[in-house]
């Protein structure tokens, strides 16, 4: 049996994927709605998940009839959650124990998050270790999620090919970023369902995942 090689990299989405923060998303999107006499339902905040803070943002802009720009509602949401991961962050099942293990086997590592680069590091800095190489944040790229940029950045960035990277990824537009860049795109669904598909990889959970599990997607 031929010996199966470690990935070149792994690539990290965080909002759903790295952390639990959707609830927090949700609560944010709906006190907006809430201060312009709007309702917004659950239902409303899964459709927005995993896209770019500018598209997520024009869709709420145009839903609530808001007067604000996407920058201010962008700003306002993102405020409002920063603020909530002080007081709570949740880590998603075995996220960290498999990023404390490729840390160790010297893995490269990258965060592709959505999120501005603030909440980024905000989330890196309360990990309690070294997790990353790069971060590739929303305010980081020209096209975000579905685009396959960040997570192509995010290879450029670590010197290596995406083709040789693994990625994880809890949303469908993430995951499609994900393997239109060609990473081998693995996707573990959490508030939302990814619809399996031929030769798409889903996991149900990190729990329990190490980097055995990394060399049989090679």
């Amino acid at each position: 049996m031929l010996f199966k090689r470690l990935p070149a990299a792994v690539l990290w989405d965080m909002d759903g994927t790295l952390i639990d923060s959707e609830p927090h998303w949700l609560r944010s999107e709906r006190q907006l709605a809430a201060e312009h006499n709007a309702d917004w339902t659950e239902e409303d905040g899964k459709g927005l998940v995993g896209m770019s803070l500018t598209a997520s943002s024009k869709i709420i802009v145009e839903k609530l009839g808001l007067t604000l720009s996407t920058e201010e509602v962008i700003h306002q949401l993102t405020s409002s959650v920063s603020e909530g991961l002080k007081n709570e962050i949740v880590w998603r099942p075995g996220a960290k124990e498999l990023l404390r293990e490729l840390r160790r086997k010297g893995i490269k590592t990258a965060l592709v998050t959505m999120s501005l680069r603030s909440m980024a590091l905000q989330v890196v800095e309360a990990m309690g270790f070294d997790a990353f190489d790069v971060i590739v944040a929303g305010d980081d790229v020209i096209h975000g999620k579905p685009h396959a940029e960040p997570y192509l950045k995010a290879a450029e960035l670590l010197g290596v090919k995406a083709e040789d990277c693994v990625a994880f990824e809890d949303s469908i537009s993430g995951i499609l970023s994900a393997e239109a860049a060609g990473t081998k795109a693995v996707g573990i669904p959490n508030v939302m369902m990814i619809p399996a598909r031929d030769g798409r990889i889903l996991w149900e959970t990190l729990a329990g995942k190490t980097i055995k599990d990394l060399r049989k997607l090679f």
